[in-house]
């Protein structure tokens, strides 16, 4: 038997990125992995990782010049894995209140709102966070499932399981329906984690979390890997 070639997966590099960390943890999941801001190269790849580290509106101005916007928004409407990370997660929002209002890719409705005076003990705690923190189960609307991180790429995560966060602002969904997981900073507990259809998203780092967050790259090694083996059949 055939064994399938390795999948492909795109970094979106708009130079606001820890994108070379990104594609160690991808190769080290066996994944083929691109640093590029080529739509050819986008378009064509298994997967497409949205990361990013810094302002959300020279962000979001730098995929405008790059022409990423609209196919950003294709991509996340299709069968194609779109993950976001850290600031790449916020993207996806509707807009950011971060040093003004700015428009989002605006596929996820709702809000990128500031983490706002945490506190905890009568201390109020820093902003940003940094450092490493827990996530949970969100015991919303998901609550009825058996377990619902199966099938995402979490599976095989423990309940709270830390991992790494460097963030300052907080998305907030509109359907809560979309929300994987949920951490708690002080008094203040937010959306650390969502998915919806092809998409996963997180607030904290999956390359700087140690081995557990590499497991979520091998998550999706293996999803991609058995993609191909079917369509390989």
């Amino acid at each position: 038997m055939v064994q399938p070639a390795q999948a492909k997966v795109a970094i979106i590099d708009f130079s606001l990125g820890n994108v070379f960390s990104v594609k160690q943890a991808c190769e080290y999941a066996g994944l083929q992995a691109h640093i590029t801001s080529a739509r050819k190269d986008i378009e064509s790849a298994d997967a497409v990782i949205l990361p990013g580290v810094g302002a959300f509106g020279d962000a979001m101005a730098t995929l405008r010049k790059l022409d990423l916007v609209d196919l950003l928004r294709d991509i996340a409407a299709s069968d194609t894995p779109l993950v976001g990370i850290c600031l790449g997660v916020q993207l996806l929002m509707t807009e950011s209140y971060e040093f003004g209002r700015h428009r989002g890719l605006g596929i996820i409705s709702g809000p990128v709102v500031r983490l706002d005076n945490p506190q905890e003990d009568g201390k109020i705690l820093k902003v940003p966070q940094v450092g490493w923190n827990r996530i949970s189960r969100d015991k919303g609307n998901r609550a009825g499932l058996a377990d619902p991180w199966a099938d995402t790429p979490l599976a095989g995560l423990a309940e709270g399981e830390c991992m790494y966060f460097v963030h300052s602002f907080i998305v907030q969904p509109e359907d809560p329906a979309v929300i994987l997981t949920t951490t708690r900073y002080g008094d203040i507990e937010f959306c650390s984690s969502l998915r919806i259809g092809s998409i996963f998203a997180c607030q904290f780092h999956p390359e700087r979390s140690g081995s557990q967050g590499l497991r979520i790259y091998r998550n999706l090694a293996i999803k991609l890997r058995n993609q191909k083996n079917r369509e390989g059949c």
